[in-house]
């Protein structure tokens, strides 16, 4: 009876002692999620780029959707078994819409690219779905989510500021004075930066965690801010500033987030006006050596802005530390920052109001500028920051031109790239229609713009259950059964508190609003370092289900593992332990990773069929034998590739079987029927044996992109050697067939009945000029 008291405050200093070690164990799993989410993100942008490139996103999309799977079937069998599992609609319908990709090779114009593109939306999906499981198995890791796609971001854009620095070293090629690095599209990068300057707000305004870090959130925003400006990306800076006014609005830490804004942005803007004064660095093609001396200033200012922000950071951060403001001096500096952002309104419309075509004038003139699909677009320096007329205009009418030919079920994934060459009317070539929606409209149609808009619909109703941006919710649908008793169901106003989670959960979603809302008008929906980003933060709060205390995931306390003394520890929260797997979670989750294997050997088939292609070409000249095994490998492997095809045309051509290789050519055009490319190889082949055919096969692949003949390809100053290709194939089977009996000239190509075009540009004089048709229906 005596020790009793004695033995309470030792009890009580080894809980605190355990409590300790616990924190420090903790905060150390932290630093290396956080590491290695920040990792996964920079390999992911690295190597696989503007996700423009067969190979390299063969290896990222088979990488991410094993990853992935692991994820998932880990979480499957050791996650918690008790709650309720969200997001699962979420993931249903967005596995709904890669289904309804996979499934457009069937109609597609273009299959093959409809099989690139299901692979793609197949790693997407693993990665939502990733982070849909993580969030069960570790919803307490959110910090390093966003302290992970923080670090990411400011490694990113470092690198694409010093692309601008050093270009002779890292980008000698590049003649732009945009940043366009590591992405190789400028826009992508300005993505980054508007996405990791969310992360930066986050980091900088939040009352928990290290302060370090919280200063560094300075230097970071005005890195990522100077990106941002120096990439020239318009549609960044909108999304970015959506995503600002969003977390301004949503998220109560408003004086802290604008202390990082501005002053981050002021660091930025000073840097930004002396990059835009100087012509070697906001000039096109100025040569390396004119460029050196503006570059390693430029790299001074930097470094100079760097750590004046990280003292500015520092210093705010001890001062706010020691004193925080009052009530009264936050309602103060809350009322300047409300009048300076009226002010900059009011100004801006003054300008408008007080110009040549005044405010309303000046308000259509833009709008008609923005939607005019003939408008001139701006160069790439920085006068395009202010100007609004965009070549966008003219990729959304083809969409719709494409939608409107294929309104249920559109051109097939991808098919936009091959479907809009028919309805284009310059000669500028792309594969995107730089928008979700008419993208989505081109490629699948309205069935799979209703997908997406369902797939959309859930998301919101996960995240909002979520975050709570509205401090509202719906009541449930017992509600409706009770409305007799007196309950009234709705929307109702449910408050919750601010916690830290809370403010995290919010920033991802201004996170994902960002990413969205730049997807509407670009196609970096394509870009696997911007997409996987946004897919992680919205299966995340997907997942996540609602913060409330009453609602949080019931997990099994440890009792066996710890000493008696930390008992009192764990009795304040929840810690997890991996469940013990029972027979059907462990059936679930192998049929999760034999589905991630069968996903991922999907996703390799293309690229092994590539490589056969290429490998059948080298054996060509030496060994035709083995150069037609591989042939037939390359279409065993991809048989919905007209590619493969070809180069099995090729084989059989050089090794004297004409017949098989036409029969194979044939079988391309009723492959694809659509592509001009399949009708223009056959048209060449046939062209010296039967004119008549040649002549209407290459009419069928000009009335498919009549921009391929079109007078700026085939004349001077810039003549495309395949444009004047065509166009003389096409003169030559004309000729051909309007004289049967006259031989063809085999040596220059030339035909009597037009004039031939040489590769410089120049036409070759042979004969009295004949038709010159871009329609192939008005020349037969």
């Amino acid at each position: 009876m005596t020790r009793a008291p004695e033995q309470a405050p030792a009890l009580g200093s080894s809980a605190r002692a355990w409590s300790a070690i616990s924190l420090g164990g903790e905060r150390r799993g932290l630093w290396w999620a956080t590491l290695l989410i920040a990792g996964i993100v920079c390999c992911i942008t690295f190597y696989a780029k503007g996700g423009l490139n067969l190979e390299a996103m063969t290896a990222t999309e088979m990488a991410l959707t094993l990853a992935s799977g692991l994820v998932i079937a880990g979480a499957v069998a050791l996650g918690p078994t008790a709650g309720r599992v969200y997001g699962t609609w979420s993931v249903a319908l967005l596995v709904a819409f890669t289904s309804l990709t996979a499934l457009s090779v069937v109609w597609s114009v273009q299959p093959d690219s409809s099989w690139h593109d299901a692979g793609r939306m197949l790693a997407y999906s693993a990665v939502f779905g990733a982070g849909v499981a993580l969030v069960r198995l570790a919803p307490e890791r959110w910090p390093a989510v966003l302290g992970g796609l923080a670090l990411a971001a400011v490694t990113v854009c470092g690198y694409a500021l010093l692309t601008k620095i050093f270009p002779g070293s890292l980008v000698p090629a590049n003649a732009y004075a945009r940043l366009e690095e590591p992405y190789g599209y400028w826009n992508a990068i300005g993505l980054t930066a508007a996405m990791g300057a969310i992360c930066c707000m986050w980091l900088g305004a939040r009352r928990t965690g290290h302060s370090l870090l919280s200063a560094l959130a300075y230097p970071a925003m005005g890195l990522l801010l100077l990106t941002l400006v120096l990439a020239y990306s318009r549609g960044a800076l909108a999304a970015f500033a959506l995503g600002a006014v969003l977390w301004f609005c949503l998220v109560p830490l408003r004086l802290r987030g604008a202390a990082v804004l501005i002053i981050g942005g002021a660091g930025a803007g000073a840097v930004g006006a002396w990059d835009f004064s100087t012509h070697a660095l906001s000039a096109e093609k100025v040569g390396l050596a004119a460029r050196t001396t503006a570059d390693h200033q430029l790299g001074a200012l930097l470094l100079a802005m760097l750590l004046a922000l990280a003292l500015a950071g520092i210093a705010i951060g001890f001062l706010t530390a020691r004193r925080a403001p009052s009530l009264t001096a936050r309602r103060s500096a809350g009322t300047v920052l409300l009048a300076l952002i009226v002010l900059a309104i009011l100004a801006v419309g003054g300008a408008l109001a007080h110009s040549h075509r005044g405010l309303t004038g000046s308000v259509s003139h833009a709008f008609n500028a923005l939607t005019d699909p003939n408008a001139k677009p701006p160069s790439n320096t920085p006068d395009r920051l202010t100007a609004v007329a965009s070549v966008r205009a003219r990729y959304w009418k083809e969409a719709l031109q494409v939608f409107d030919a294929h309104p249920a079920l559109g051109a097939g994934g991808e098919g936009y790239a091959t479907a809009h060459l028919r309805y284009r009317t310059e000669t500028l070539s792309v594969r995107h229609a730089h928008g979700f929606i008419v993208q989505t409209l081109a490629d699948l149609g309205l069935v799979g713009l209703l997908v997406a808009l369902a797939l959309l619909f859930a998301w919101i109703t996960a995240a909002g259950r979520t975050a709570n941006p509205f401090n509202r919710r719906w009541a449930s649908w017992r509600a409706w059964r009770g409305m007799r008793a007196g309950e009234r169901p709705g929307w109702r106003r449910r408050p919750e508190p601010y916690t830290a989670e809370r403010v995290a959960m919010l920033s991802m979603l201004c996170l994902v609003v960002v990413f969205g809302a730049h997807s509407l008008v670009d196609w970096t929906w394509y870009v696997p370092g911007n997409a996987c980003v946004a897919l992680l933060c919205a299966g995340w709060l997907a997942g996540r289900g609602p913060l409330g205390a009453g609602a949080a995931e019931k997990r099994t306390p440890r009792r066996s593992i710890e000493p008696e003394h930390a008992r009192g520890t764990a009795a304040r929260g929840w810690a997890w332990r991996p469940a013990r797997p029972s027979r059907l979670r462990g059936v679930v989750a192998g049929a999760v990773i034999i589905g991630a294997l069968l996903a991922a050997w999907s996703e390799w088939q293309p690229q092994r069929s590539e490589e056969a292609r290429d490998e059948a070409l080298a054996l060509l000249a030496r060994d035709p034998h083995r150069a037609h095994a591989a042939a037939e490998r390359a279409i065993s492997l991809d048989p919905l590739s007209a590619e493969a095809l070809f180069t099995l045309a090729t084989v059989q051509n050089v090794a004297g079987q004409t017949g098989l290789a036409r029969v194979t050519l044939e079988r391309a055009a009723r492959l694809q029927p659509s592509n001009p490319q399949t009708w223009l190889e056959l048209g060449r082949f046939d062209l010296s044996n039967s004119p008549k055919a040649a002549l209407a096969e290459l009419q069928a692949a000009i009335y498919l992109n009549p921009e391929s003949i079109a007078p700026e390809e085939i004349g001077p100053p810039n003549p495309q050697r395949e444009a004047v290709e065509i166009y003389n194939d096409y003169i030559q089977a004309l000729r051909a067939a309007a004289r049967p009996s006259t031989a063809l000239n085999s040596a220059n190509g030339s035909p009597a009945g037009g004039p031939a075009v040489s590769p410089t540009g120049t036409r070759r004089r042979s004969g009295p000029p004949g038709a010159r048709s871009r329609s192939p229906l008005s020349a037969g």
